[in-house]
């Protein structure tokens, strides 16, 4: 199962994974330093800064906690 999906927060996935912040800054997206970040969602912000759903595959790519 997928850790991350396009309607989290992004806020919510850069406090789960410090890692996720170079996977948003590699396609331009400064999202921790954008306010909207708490509300908005990945899939908003990637459709903001014209990314395709690439992003979430990125950020599930990253190594996480041991479940």
């Amino acid at each position: 199962m997928a850790r991350f999906h396009k309607e989290m927060s992004i806020f919510e996935v850069l406090e789960s994974d410090p890692g996720a912040r170079a996977v948003f800054e590699s396609h331009g997206m400064a999202c921790c330093l954008c306010i909207g970040a708490q509300s908005e969602t990945i899939e908003a912000g990637a459709i903001l800064h014209q990314v395709d759903e690439v992003v979430v595959e990125e950020l599930n790519r990253l190594s996480g906690p041991e479940s």
